[in-house]
C-alpha cells in the first residue's frame, strides 16, 4: 500500500504534464538569442512559396567533327533546334573549349555548324550563351 500511493501520484503528475495544451498561434520553435547570426532554418521558417522554372537553355551534343573543314555536326532534342547564324559555346567536362556558329543544313535532329574559335571533339556539349 505504501508503494502504490507514490506510484499513483507519479503517474498522475506525468499524465497531467503531458496533457497540457499548447497555444495554436505560437509555434514550438527555439528563438535565436540576441546578436546571433541568422540561420537558414530561420529563413525557411517564413511562409515562402517555392517557384520552379524549367530551364530554357538550348543544349546539344557534337556528333561528328571535321578538323580539316573546321565544322561539326550537332544533335539537338526534337523541337529544340538553334537558329541559323546562332552562336553556341562548346563545353567539355564543364569547361568552355570552343565556339561554333550554326550554318546549316539541317536534317531531322542534326544541324551543321562552323567552328569559330577553340576546338571540338565528339561528345562535347553545345550550349547557348
Amino acid at each position: 500500500m505504501r508503494l502504490l500511493l507514490p506510484v499513483a501520484l507519479f503517474y498522475a503528475l506525468a499524465v497531467s504534464g503531458c496533457a497540457g495544451k499548447r497555444a495554436a498561434d505560437q509555434p514550438a520553435q527555439a528563438q535565436p538569442r540576441a546578436g546571433a547570426p541568422a540561420t537558414a532554418a530561420a529563413a525557411t521558417a517564413t511562409n515562402q512559396t517555392l517557384i520552379v522554372t524549367p530551364e530554357s537553355a538550348l543544349v546539344g551534343k557534337v556528333e561528328l567533327v571535321n578538323t580539316i573543314g573546321r565544322f561539326v555536326t550537332l544533335r539537338f532534342p526534337l523541337g529544340r533546334m538553334p537558329l541559323l547564324e546562332q552562336r553556341l559555346n562548346l563545353y567539355r567536362r564543364s569547361l568552355k573549349v570552343g565556339e561554333v556558329k550554326v550554318t546549316g543544313p539541317q536534317r531531322e535532329d542534326k544541324i551543321v555548324a562552323d567552328v569559330v574559335a577553340g576546338e571540338a571533339e565528339v561528345g562535347d556539349e553545345a550550349r547557348s550563351p
